[in-house]
């Protein structure tokens, strides 16, 4: 037998085989032989749901520290030990550097010598007016020596006086040689090491920074200004807070505490702060973050996966699957996604039924075969076919 005549015969075989399928499976033609079934459209998470699902606004933002510390010595000397590791995570209070002491030891021991003599010298001033004072009324001393005597106690208290500050000044500096972090926090590398002579309030030692809470910092458009405004005004606005290779459903709120008083004339955008937990340290300063507003919530909104919609020249639609399995498209209005899923704002009723795949094969008014459960077809496989399936949502 010939080419030609092989070819009549196949054509012959797909045309009987076309006359024997049953009336609502006529849709496929000449794809009937293929092992993949296109028109079975799985329908277990086909259904539309009503939930209440967020109103947001899609923003990208950049971590920032919650404290930032530039940790620099408050007296002159030289580095005499380091007390942390680079990057090590740091407790309030604990000790960093330590500046040779030696020298403000000395001057505090000056010190407090000088306010024990002081005291002294004020204790005799004070035992010799005491004297004159009795004999003042007597004529025995004159007014000018009694005044004299008064005003040596009045000088010496004030040297006691001026001897106390310069100990605590003293102890203060000795204090000053020993330095601690001042938050909690984890620690940069450090600038200087043992040995370096560093200069009171020039020579940055160290910067620490905490992370955990940690601020997304973030902007929005003037136009979304009053709606911001407006909701903060009513509560503390939450915002979601994720790495952009993260999961969507991962997202980490946080507290918006921040609106700044100006529009940026540049952009005309403003800044907004959010504060995220952040024990495990998932977030880093610096990173850029995908941050979503929430700004309301919109009560039993109409969702159906993402998949089910189209588009075509007169707007987005889905096919609905009514209650005889035919398909009917259906105009929609598309809100906001939600995850896997699309809010339809007008076209799906709740608990109506869509179909997710296959689309290009449906007809309006066609029969739809519904999957009840199977795996979806596969090439070089035949599932998915099955009878109508329940409206509740699963596995496709």
């Amino acid at each position: 037998m010939g080419p030609i005549n092989r070819a009549t015969e196949l054509r012959g075989v797909q045309a009987t085989t076309r006359r024997r399928l049953p009336l609502g499976k006529r849709v496929f033609g000449p794809l009937s032989l293929l092992p993949l079934v296109l028109i079975c459209v799985s329908c277990n998470r086909g259904a539309a749901t009503a939930q209440d699902v967020p109103r947001y606004l899609d923003e990208i933002g950049r971590n920032a520290a919650f404290e930032s510390v530039s940790v620099m010595p408050q007296v002159a000397g030289r580095i005499t030990e380091r007390q942390f590791q680079d990057g090590e995570n740091l407790k309030k209070g604990q000790l960093l550097f330590v500046i040779d002491p030696r020298p403000f030891k000395a001057q505090l021991d000056s010190a407090q010598a000088n306010l024990a003599q002081a005291k002294a010298a004020l204790e005799l001033a004070k035992i010799q007016f005491a004297r004159d004072e009795e004999l003042v009324g007597t004529r025995a001393i004159s007014k000018q020596d009694y005044d004299t005597k008064k005003n040596t106690v009045d000088v010496n208290e004030a040297q006691v006086e001026a001897a106390q500050a310069a100990v605590e000044t003293a102890k203060i500096n000795l204090d000053y040689c020993y330095i601690h972090s001042p938050i909690d926090g984890r620690a940069g590398a450090r600038l200087v090491d043992v040995g370096n002579i560093v200069q009171a309030n020039t020579t940055s030692l160290l910067s620490i920074q905490r992370v955990d809470p940690i601020y997304a910092i973030f902007t929005i458009t003037e136009r979304d200004l009053p709606e911001v405004q407006k909701q903060m005004s009513h509560d503390m606005l939450k915002a979601l807070v994720r790495l952009p290779g993260d999961p969507e459903n991962s997202a980490r709120p946080g507290r918006v505490e921040f609106l700044d008083n100006a529009v940026q004339n540049a952009t005309g955008t403003v800044n907004l702060r959010a504060t995220v937990s952040n024990p495990d340290r998932h977030f880093w300063p610096g990173q850029f973050v995908n941050v979503k507003l929430v700004l309301a919530t919109q009560k039993g909104a109409v969702l159906v996966p993402s998949q089910a919609t189209q588009i075509s020249q007169q707007g987005p639609f889905v096919f609905v699957i009514k209650g005889d399995d035919t398909a009917e498209l259906r105009p929609i209005t598309l809100g906001q996604r939600q995850g896997n899923d699309v809010v339809i704002t007008s076209g799906v009723a709740p608990g109506e039924r869509v179909v997710l795949a296959g689309h290009l094969l449906v007809r309006p008014g066609g029969k739809v075969h519904v999957d009840s459960g199977a795996p979806a077809a596969t090439p070089g496989g035949s599932k998915g076919v099955g009878k109508a399936s329940s409206p509740e949502r699963g596995r496709s």
